[in-house]
């Protein structure tokens, strides 16, 4: 692809030649060949501008960046916006694979992964491909690529998007995160369906206050675009929470669905009857006049607005009410997301799931009380380098839900851990509760957990969920919940048997 064909649809001053061929592009420095464009972001812990000699060195024909350099041996090209210019460079790069795609945006603060697994089981089980980008992975037709972002740069994603495309899939379900809404990540794509499903309090680090989350948020419906009968836009909406009504004001051109787990609500998809166990969450699923009883493997009442959400996706999608019905029955669970840690023989369980904000904690502890356990054991943290203000609020719910609490380390970054606990300390002190430990290393935090534990006790290993690892200071160190977890219920097994070999051993004659 020409240089020129691209300068009628672009906002930047050019230097050098225009007559240059585009055989790639990149914003790392080290994967740029010749003829790449180059794209010199900025980040938190570096500049591009950095590596603008690498890239020339390994080839590039064109430097895009927001100051002109001085005797660039090659074509420059200087914009006010480099991460806007960026979304419109590569989708005309990779000419608009969203044009070609069923694209299903969801957004909110939790959900938006197990949304996207049932989404993906209810189109595989109807025989339809569909692919996936969020948090756990990219994926499609059994191409996985690891996931270093919920929303990846908008280069990645059109990349992505035109692989999809190529390989005949026409269905993608996309985790939208509120970065990607404010950083220009997904700008200019086509999507057809948009879901929200909550908004609570996360991610204040970087939007300051709820209504600038809000706003980030409600981009991603205000953008939805040419609806029509040959092209239908869809928002599905959450009605029960206050900023899905509110949302339903902003969208302009798409058709609004709500869905709802309250009667007489007039929502579109509604759940009523709703009851949990150990094994699942039935309720009975109202859609246009017609009930159906749905029976999912999930546990809890969130995720039932999570299948409706999904169940929404689908029918707006063309799939027909039965046939999500039968598909979201047989839905797959995300890793991490109340995952049971699977060892026979354990008179108690451990569970372990991403929760890592207040809301999402909240509802997970909700769900593992109604299966009415003998005692609930809740090992957390909170992240470091990240929003501060929910850490005492997540330890009020942490103690006032469970039996006993491990206040832990969980990812501290560049903080201090103990620092972070002394944030979660002022949220239980003000609940006046005494039924925690601190135990900073997270290792040690599970052991005592585990060890504790006893017939009919569910154990809850928050935070991490799907993550294998822990980000001390700048580095990825490996660990893994699940692991960990299976470590020390081995541990306490063989204990248990040594004790009961000894005790055997007094008695006998």
């Amino acid at each position: 692809m020409n240089l020129k064909e691209f300068l009628p649809v672009l906002d930047g001053m050019l230097f050098g030649k225009e007559d240059v061929d585009i055989l790639g592009v990149s914003y790392n420095s080290k994967e740029v060949k010749s003829g790449f464009a180059f794209f010199a972001l900025s980040g938190q812990n570096t500049n591009g501008s950095k590596y603008i000699n690498d890239a020339v060195s390994n080839g590039a024909a064109v430097i895009i960046r927001t100051e002109k350099q001085e005797n660039c041996p090659v074509t420059q090209i200087i914009v006010k916006d480099i991460l806007k210019f960026m979304a419109v460079f590569c989708a005309r790069f990779y000419d608009y694979p969203d044009r070609k795609l069923n694209v299903i945006g969801i957004t909110g603060t939790n959900g938006k992964t197990t949304i996207s697994y049932m989404i993906e089981s209810i189109f595989n089980y109807s025989n339809i491909d569909c692919a996936v980008m969020g948090t756990i992975n990219y994926r499609y037709k059994g191409n996985i690529i690891k996931a270093p972002n919920t929303t990846p740069q908008s280069l990645d994603i059109y990349k992505f998007m035109r692989s999809v495309v190529d390989s005949g899939v026409k269905n993608i379900a996309m985790e939208v995160s509120s970065h990607a809404l404010s950083l220009y990540r997904v700008y200019g794509i086509d999507f057809d369906i948009a879901i929200f499903t909550n908004l609570t309090q996360d991610h204040l680090d970087f939007h300051k206050n709820m209504d600038e989350y809000f706003n980030a948020k409600s981009v991603l419906f205000k953008n939805l675009w040419k609806n029509d009968d040959k092209n239908k836009k869809y928002a599905i909406l959450n009605f029960d929470d206050k900023y899905g009504k509110k949302l339903a004001k902003l969208v302009a051109n798409a058709q609004v669905k709500f869905y709802s787990t309250v009667k007489n609500t007039n929502s579109d998809f509604t759940a009523l009857n709703i009851s949990i166990e150990n094994n699942g969450t039935s309720f009975d699923l109202i859609f246009d006049g017609l009930k159906e009883k749905v029976n999912i493997k999930h546990i809890g009442l969130h995720n039932v607005y999570n299948a409706l959400a999904s169940f929404g996706a689908a029918i707006c999608s063309g799939i027909s009410f039965k046939a999500v019905i039968e598909a979201i029955n047989n839905s797959a669970q995300a890793p991490g997301r109340l995952e049971r840690v699977d060892i026979e023989g354990l008179e108690f369980d451990v569970v372990v799931d991403y929760a890592h904000t207040s809301d999402a904690l909240e509802n997970v502890l909700s769900a593992i009380k109604k299966l009415k356990p003998k005692r609930i054991i809740t090992v957390f943290g909170c992240g470091g380098d990240r929003d501060r203000t929910k850490r005492p609020i997540m330890g009020k719910i942490a103690v006032e839900m469970s039996d006993f609490v491990f206040v832990t380390s969980d990812n501290p970054r560049t903080e201090n851990p103990n620092e972070i606990v002394l944030d979660i300390e002022v949220g239980i002190k003000k609940s006046y509760k005494d039924n925690y430990k601190v135990v900073v290393a997270r290792q040690e935090a599970i052991k005592e957990a585990v060890f504790m534990a006893g017939k009919g006790d569910i154990v809850l290993l928050a935070g991490k969920g799907h993550e294998a690892y822990q980000i001390v200071g700048t580095q990825k160190i490996h660990f893994s919940d699940v692991e960990m977890a299976k470590k020390y219920i081995v541990l306490k097994k063989q204990k248990e048997n040594v004790q009961s070999e000894s005790v055997q051993k007094e008695f006998s004659f």
